[in-house]
């Protein structure tokens, strides 16, 4: 399959040609399977491991959770809830495969995308019968600690930041000032809650209220969704870790949120354990142009778009300005321009 057309890869070319200078550069022209599916590299081993021995899958669920196509340079991009969904049932249908390990650096995501990918990974264990061990990176929280509850076990760093249990709908006015240019807005609308949210005229009481229980349905789910996986907790501490506060992996330990304090080992032994393992090998799915040469390549950084720092050039992870939306997330950088 020819991945660009020649004029994608001219512009590519010279695009990167401006930003490069006069640096040393490469282009390379490689072959894929024409579905480009996902594939497999044994990423690590035990050491009496051999090639026929069981497997531990590792997927990666990195930035954003949305179900929406992050786009690339160049490239069509791809939608991470379809990818993970597409990671899940390699997993389920290979038979060698006896656990997965759910490698989570996100701040959360969309309520319905975070919802998405929580009851696809229920709906894995309960098919398969394969224990899931989620493993925290950097950043576990809001959505992607919603997409942990689904797990069999918890493995978090103690320098992952977790938590931030809650919901947030990030709303912006320009009324205040429209009005001081002599602007006035006038939607048509077919009924008096139509326009709710609106950014071009005051926020109405009753439409406040409207919108205020919709966050407290979703908080409830999330509520409901913790307690339900996370048995054993007592009130004072729901109370706790449910007011959207963020804590370390260390933290989240004491206050019964995640199982064990340890990195990728503690999460491969972790998985074993779970499906009666002696020995297994660490599989990682990634697509065939990706260099695997480790269980970190390609690994999450928390981050959902592509710099190029010399034209500022964003692409981001997902339409988050476009459009109003209910998240379950935590990253206090994304909205600050409109505070």
């Amino acid at each position: 399959m020819i991945r660009f057309t020649l004029l994608s890869f001219l512009l590519a070319a010279l695009l990167l040609a401006a930003l490069t200078g006069c640096s040393r550069m490469r282009f390379v022209v490689d072959l894929v399977p024409a579905d480009d599916g996902l594939t497999e590299t044994v990423v690590h081993e035990d050491d009496d491991a051999r090639w026929r021995s069981p497997k531990v899958a590792l997927i990666d669920v990195t930035g954003l959770i949305a179900d929406v196509r992050r786009p690339g340079l160049l490239t069509r991009g791809v939608n991470p809830v379809a990818e993970y969904v597409e990671s899940l049932r390699r997993a389920e249908d290979d038979s060698r495969v006896k656990a997965i390990i759910v490698r989570i650096n996100s701040p959360g995501g969309t309520v319905t995308a975070s919802d998405v990918v929580y009851r696809e990974t229920v709906r894995f264990r309960e098919r398969s019968g394969k224990p899931v061990v989620v493993l925290m990176g950097d950043v576990a929280a809001s959505g992607g600690y919603y997409l942990a509850c689904a797990a069999d076990r918890i493995v978090a760093h103690p320098t992952t930041v977790t938590g931030s249990i809650g919901v947030i709908m990030q709303t912006f006015n320009f009324s205040e000032g429209m009005r001081r240019i002599g602007i006035h807005a006038d939607a048509i609308v077919s009924g008096e809650k139509k326009a709710a949210g609106s950014p071009f005229e005051p926020m109405e009481p009753e439409h406040r209220a409207l919108l205020q229980n919709m966050v407290n349905e979703f908080y409830d789910n999330f509520i409901t969704t913790v307690t339900t996986n996370r048995t054993g907790l007592s009130d004072e501490q729901i109370n706790t870790i449910t007011d959207g506060r963020v804590v370390t992996g260390r933290q989240a330990h004491e206050l019964g949120l995640i199982d064990e304090v340890g990195d990728l080992y503690t999460a491969f032994d972790t998985a074993k354990e779970l499906a009666g393992l002696p020995a297994a090998r660490l599989v990682k799915y990634h697509r065939a142009l990706q260099h695997v040469g480790s269980a970190y390549a390609e690994s999450p950084t928390g981050s959902s778009s592509t710099q190029l720092n010399l034209m500022q050039l964003n692409l981001d992870g997902a339409a988050m300005h476009d459009q109003p939306n209910f998240f379950y997330l935590w990253d206090p950088t994304i909205f600050s321009a409109v505070r």
